[in-house]
């Protein structure tokens, strides 16, 4: 199966579970499919945290 990246460096995302709003930052190939690695600026704690997510539990921000 071939998998396809959705989402380009830079590109603003928004997180299907929580709703945050984060960049990409950049892709890394796991097994099976894509990991997106993604930056947010964390209010509470006033620094930015990074994480990576599979692809498909993300969505394109308009």
């Amino acid at each position: 199966m071939l998998m396809k990246r959705l989402f380009k460096k830079g590109e603003r995302v928004r997180n299907a579970r929580d709703g945050r709003v984060m960049e990409v930052l950049n892709y890394i190939k796991d097994k099976s499919s894509y990991l997106v690695e993604c930056a947010w600026f964390d209010l509470d704690k006033k620094e930015i945290r990074k994480h990576r997510f599979k692809q498909n539990n993300l969505l394109k921000v308009s």
